[in-house]
Formats: C-alpha cells, structure tokens, sequence
C-alpha cells in the first residue's frame, strides 16, 4: 500500500497521531482520481501520496498530511469543499482551499491568472502557514516528475520555482526544500550548464574531500583539547548556489574555492563563540566575511555564525558554527517551530512575530491591482539578499540589499517617508539613493511637511516605499482621475450603445468588486489612471446583462459630408480635409475644424493654442467636425519621454512599441547625467485610448518619470 511509508513516518515522531483520518483521506482521494493518470502513467494518486511523504519528513501534523492527500481533488476532479469539509473537518478543507487555483474564474490573460492565484495562496498562509508548506511539497514532487512534460512547459515551472517558490522556501526558512527546490528548476531552465556544473564538481570531487577532510581533522583536535564536544561535517554546496556565485563573480569553478565548506554543530551557544575563537585562532579570518546571525538572527529565524578563512594550503575555507536546535530550525525553518505538534498555539505571540513579515508584505501589497506589477513586487519582496540598519535608538531593522534611506523612512512610518527631505548615515549626510549597508545606523531628516517627489519611484527598491508613494499621488489625483474614467467609459459605451445608467448601477458595482474595488468610483478612478481598460470593462457589463442599447448616433447626411480621413464635416461638403501636424488630434479627442485660405479644412485638438487664438481673431472661420466611428487608420502625435540619463533607458522605450506593435516614424534622443535624458517620439496611434495604454506602458520602464503628449 503507497500509504504505508507516510505511516512509519509520522509514527516515528507522533506516536498519538490519528492515523485513521490519514486512512481514510487516502481512501477519499484514491476514489476520487481512479481514472486519473500521470504524465509519467502513473496512477494519479502516487502524486497526493510522494507529497504528504515529503511533509512527513518535515514531521507535520496529522491535519497537514491529510490535506496533502486530498490537495487535487477539488482543482483536478471538480470535488465541491462542502463534501472535504463534512469529511473532515473545517481545519483539513481550509488547508485543501489553500492550494486550490482559481480555474474555474474568468481571467483575460494569463499573467493576470498567475497573479491572482498567488495573492489567494499569500492570503491563506496568512491564515494558515501550513497552505504554503503543502504548495511548496506539491511543487517539489512536480519537479521530480517534471521530465515527462514539455521543455516549454518545462521552463515554465522551473522560471516560476526560482522567482517564487524557491525564496518562498527561503523566507520561511526551510533549507531542506530550498535547495532542492533551486537545483531541479536549474537542472531545466539550463539544462547544458546543469549538466557541465555537474560533471566537473564530480570530477573534482575527490581533491576537495581530501582538503575538507584535512581541515575536519585538524578541527577535531583543536576542539577536542578544548573539551568542545562537537560534530564536525563537510558541507557541499549546490548546484545551483555555486552557479550563482560564479556569475555573480564572473569566474569559473577552479576559482570557486568554497564550493564546499566545513559545518561544526554544538551543544550550546557559548561553545558557538569558543569554537569561532578557535578557528580564528588556527586560521587567518577574511576581514568583512565573519556573519554573527546568532546575536541577529534572519527574519526567517535561521541562527548561525559564518566565518571565511584561509584554511590549509592557503585556501579559502567557510565554516559554519550552530547549535543543534539552530541547525534543526537552519534545515526545516518554520517546520521545525511548529505549533499544532502540541495542540493550538493560534494566541502564540512569539510564533505570529515570525510570521510578521508575511502580514507586512500583504498589507503592502493591497493596493496593488495590475498583474505584471504584483507580480514584480512579490518577487522583490521574497528576495533573499537583506541588509541589517539600526536607527538611532539601536532597533535592528531589515531591508532588503540595495535599499535606500527612502525604504527606511517608509518602513518606520508613512508619514515619515513622506516628509523625508535627507537622511544622515553614521552621523554624516548622504543622498536619498545611497545605498544602505550592513550596520549602518539611520537618521532621517524631515519637512513640516510632506511632498513626495515621482523621482523617488526609480529611488526606492522596496514594494512599501513604492505602493505608498505611488497611493500619495493616486489621492492626489483621485478626482482628476475619477472624472476620466467616468469620461472614458461613458465614451465606450456610447461605442458598445450601452446605456449610460449601467455604468454607475448595482451590475457595474459588482463587477468592480471583482477587480477588488468597493465603490464606482474607486473602478472609475482605476480606469481613469489606467489600470482597467474601459473597452473591456464595458463590454464585459455588456455581456453579464441584457443590455438595453442606444440609438445609433447616425448624423443627418445631408448636413455632413463624407468621411474624409476619418473626419465629417458639417454644413461644408466636398473639401478638403487634413489633420493639423501642430496638435496631432487622434479618435477620442475633441477637435475643431478651421477653414483655411486655399487649404480647405484644418483638425485641431480642442485644446490647440491655434484653436483658442482662432476663437478670438476669426471664430466665423470655425466649423463643427466630428470622427467617424467606422474609420479604422493610425495617426500620428508627438511624445516627449523624460527619465533618468542611463544606459539603454531609450531601447527599453522603444521595446515598449514594439510590444504593442506600434511604429515609430520619427525619434529624437538628448540628455546628460545632471539633468536627465529627454526622448520625442512621433508614434502612430489609433486613437485615444490606446495612447493612454501607450503612456501606461512605458511609466513602468525603469527610470522613466513623466510620459507627455505633446500639442
């Protein structure tokens, strides 16, 4: 029987589990995917089973090894929860929700489907950190298995395993996961420098073991003369850590020289201390290589001290020194603390502070309603590389490497960040974008009051400092805001005849919450700033209701005369018509027509400096003109980009056009390191609101500050 291994295991460490509930949780799921197989052809159920044994070698409870059984039924067989929950109980089936995807949703692309399905799984460890620990399991398992699909398919999973997962495992602390987690996605995503990595550590192989084995005996004698009863093991290191040391490095693996290392595991934390000394007595330490993670432990509790030496022969050596207690926490991290193993500890202040940073991150997070930028800042956010700051009074804060003295103001307050004029550093003054380093100790010095700059958003490294800098101009600008968007959608409904009324009723109110907004305006505002597309946004209303539609708006033929360039002129027939090039009017703008001398009918923009000179000196010149919504061609306007002076600031600008296949017909590009860079651009648009997709689009390119249209 696949369960009885899972069985020994969990007897081993929870003699009084409740092995019925895992019977009979394995029985529910081998029912349920009877008719199921693998990509490998394996019975379905092998996959349930591998991963509640890999969380019992984790030693979790009974409730987590059940839901790791029946974690597929609801996604891959369609099981309603009510029937887990009367099964088993509300603790197995909240856990069982947890890893459930939201297929049976609507999503317009798939990255919105991957974001929305990661926020779910963030929401639920939340709730329960054991949701994420049956992910990672499940994850795990699919690598192991993961030669039977694709090689697309394949890549997929192991680019998302080292973005998300792997630091996921990380932040949690869970080593033993971790590792493997990052060499199967590396042994995919390159699979020819996975292999050649392989073949020439293992062809190496035997010189480093005889090293480390030199430097495990001489160690051995030292502490031994000291009365240090310790264990001593060689420490290889992976795959992938020892990839990425190489690129980060740019060097190969013959001058990699702690690819393995040396781990001494002791009985107390004074026997930590000895030992360093020790160490650091027999071989020369490497300044600015010695970590004390005991005296400040890793947000995700690993405890450690790190040493790096010139060891026998005069190479470098890594040793790592910890308690048994810190290496059990090092290897299984938040597994290892867990508290369901003695009953609930759910009012367990000590265990929710390690939980912090989750709630931190989710609290950050909430404003976040694009995809793409989700998305990029949960991978920010699970980032592993941190620097250790102090403020003034002494308080360790955490931040992660590369973070400014913006990402400390915001971290201690909002209204700090906000009002942060300076920042003195070790008692001197530094720049906003200076770059924090491991014990610096952080003054932040304020106005009266608070004024954001947008220049801060290519600053900041942190997604905190980003969202609330970002929130200060939305609140800024939410009434502007609003009352595009209201323009914006009451446009496309005319388009789609869809009657004004069901934009502002009890439909359009529920299709905004599922975008997570509580009111009409929020949505409005959201369009309005370019977050939703109102063409879609409207036609999905369209589609949810019956919709009563418009009268076409059809005008009267004999009063206007023939499209010409996509433009109808009243009351003047057979004229020419041109665009003017000193405004650049595209659909969706309100125009003007001006009757020229000998050049028939110039468009402006409403808003042309011509048009209002025109309006005082020769308003009798003025016709009414209007679009024709039929019309289907580009025309052209003018935008002026302007960022920061930077290497290939203007390739990611023009990568943006070609994205969204938009042709560039004329470029201009100037700028220095004082002042910025300045890029124009004459494009070629459809109509409005694909220019405001446009602009949208390339904000988000790194370094940009302001997109404008130019008249």
């Amino acid at each position: 029987m696949p369960l009885d291994e899972v069985i020994q295991k969990v007897r081993l460490y929870n003699p009084n589990a409740d092995l019925d509930l895992l019977h009979r949780a394995y029985e529910f799921a081998s029912d349920a995917h009877c008719k199921q197989k693998r990509h490998s052809g394996d019975d379905y159920i092998s996959h349930p089973v591998a991963v509640a044994r890999i969380l019992a070698e984790l030693e979790m409870d009974q409730e987590t090894i059940a839901a790791a059984l029946l974690h597929d039924v609801v996604e891959d067989v369609g099981m309603e929860l009510c029937a887990i929950r009367c099964e088993f109980g509300d603790e197995v089936a909240l856990l069982v929700d947890g890893v459930t995807k939201l297929h049976r949703l609507a999503f317009r692309t798939k990255e919105e489907q991957q974001a929305e399905n990661m926020r779910k799984m963030l929401l639920a460890m939340a709730k329960d950190i054991r949701v994420v620990l049956i992910k990672l399991a499940d994850r795990l398992h699919n690598l192991r298995t993961l030669n039977y699909h694709t090689e697309n398919k394949q890549k997929e999973i192991a680019r998302e395993t080292l973005e998300i997962f792997a630091p996921l495992a990380h932040r949690l602390g869970i080593y033993h996961l971790k590792w493997e987690l990052e060499d199967e996605a590396f042994r995919y995503l390159e699979p020819e420098k996975y292999h050649d990595l392989a073949r020439q550590l293992q062809q190496t192989r035997e010189v480093r073991e005889r090293y480390i084995y030199a430097a495990m005996r001489i160690l051995d004698e030292k502490l031994g003369a000291m009365g240090i009863e310790a264990d001593i093991q060689g420490r290889a290191k992976h795959l992938y850590s020892i990839y990425g040391k190489m690129i980060k490095q740019q060097k190969d693996l013959s001058e990699i020289y702690d690819a393995m290392g040396v781990r001494i595991i002791v009985n107390s934390v004074k026997d930590c201390y000895a030992t360093l000394g020790a160490v650091h007595n027999e071989w020369k330490p490497i300044p600015g290589r010695f970590k004390d993670f005991i005296a400040m432990p890793k947000s995700n509790m690993y405890q450690s001290l790190h040493t790096t030496v010139i060891g026998p022969e005069g190479k470098l050596l890594e040793i790592q020194i910890r308690t048994w207690e810190m290496h059990r926490t090092g290897e299984y991290g938040i597994a290892a603390h867990w508290r369901y193993k003695t009953g609930s500890l759910r009012g367990d202040k000590q265990f929710d502070e390690k939980l912090a940073w989750l709630r931190q991150m989710l609290d950050w997070q909430k404003e976040l309603r694009e995809p793409r930028e989700f998305m990029e800042t949960l991978k920010i956010d699970l980032f592993e590389d941190v620097v250790f700051v102090f403020t003034p009074r002494g308080d360790v804060m955490e931040l992660p490497a590369g973070s400014v003295p913006l990402d400390f103001a915001y971290r201690i307050h909002t209204d700090i960040g906000h009002r942060c004029i300076g920042a003195k550093v070790n008692g001197k003054l530094v720049p906003l974008d200076y770059r924090l380093r491991n014990g610096d100790i952080i003054e932040i010095v304020k106005s009266k009051h608070p004024s954001p700059s947008r220049d801060w958003l290519s600053v900041v490294k942190t997604s905190q400092a980003k969202t609330k800098i970002r929130n200060w101009f939305k609140k800024e600008q939410r009434d502007e805001n609003i009352a595009r968007g209201r323009e914006t959608l009451e446009r496309e409904a005319r388009k789609l005849g869809v009657d004004f009324e069901l934009l502002r009723g009890e439909k359009m109110q529920e299709l905004g919450r599922r975008y997570s907004y509580q009111s009409i305006d929020d949505l409005f505002a959201a369009v309005g700033l370019g977050v939703i597309a109102a063409h879609g946004l409207v036609a999905r209303l369209r589609d949810q209701v019956k919709v009563p539609t418009l009268p076409e708006i059809v005008p009267d033929r004999k009063n206007w005369s023939k499209s010409t360039k996509g433009i109808m002129v009243k009351d003047v027939g057979g004229v020419l018509v041109r665009l003017a090039h000193c405004c650049n009017p595209v659909p969706g703008d309100l125009i003007v027509g001006y009757i020229t001398r000998g050049r028939g009918v110039s468009v402006h923009r409403g808003d042309c400096r011509n048009i209002t000179a025109w309006i005082v000196r020769e308003k009798e010149r003025l016709v009414e003109v209007m679009w024709d919504q039929n019309f289907d061609d580009s025309f052209q306007i003018r935008l002026e980009i302007s960022g920061m002076d930077r290497h290939g600031l203007l390739l990611d600008v023009m990568n943006c056009l070609t994205e969204m296949k938009i042709s560039a017909n004329w470029v201009k590009a100037r700028g220095n390191k004082q002042k910025g860079a300045i890029v124009e651009l004459t494009v070629e648009i459809r109509n409005l609101e694909q220019l405001k997709y446009l602009s949208q689009r390339i904000n988000r390119v790194k370094d940009v500050f302001e997109v404008r249209r130019l008249l």
